[in-house]
């Protein structure tokens, strides 16, 4: 199995100073004090950590559904992390996925149990898992 990797650098203080990452596969962005604790531009940590939780937990879904006999058409999945002031530094403190499929010949149950099953074995929410509040909504459509 691959290796992925990706850098980082930052520069100046914790307030003042100014960071970017990439992928190498050119995934990249600036982040800052400001964009990454309170509401201002650019990305940050917890977006990419969202971005990697939406793609693998929609990937894993798809799997387990196809698994049961019941692929799916679409998987459309939202995450949002939560950073907060935890003492003296920052925690993440929650991750919600909210998840929308389009599933044929399966009925809600059998969906909801699979949904909830990938939460704990898609591997970035393996990964993940000291985050103390993962929760997932999931939704079948038409």
């Amino acid at each position: 199995m691959p290796t992925r990797s990706a850098s980082a650098k930052w520069e100046g203080g914790l307030k003042d100073g100014r960071g970017s990452f990439k992928g190498a596969t050119g995934l990249n962005g600036q982040y800052n004090f400001s964009s990454r604790f309170e509401s201002g531009p650019g990305s940050n940590p917890e977006e990419l950590l969202a971005a990697a939780e939406a793609a693998c937990y929609s990937m894993a879904l798809s799997a387990g559904l196809e698994k049961n006999g019941t692929p799916a058409r679409s998987v459309d999945t939202t995450a949002q992390c939560t950073v907060e002031k935890a003492g003296e530094g920052f925690k993440i403190t929650k991750m919600h996925l909210e998840v929308r499929a389009s599933v044929p010949n399966i009925d809600d149950a059998k969906f909801q149990a699979i949904a909830s099953a990938t939460k704990d074995g898609c591997p970035v929410s393996q990964a993940l898992a000291g985050i103390p509040d993962i929760q997932v909504k999931a939704t079948l459509v038409s």
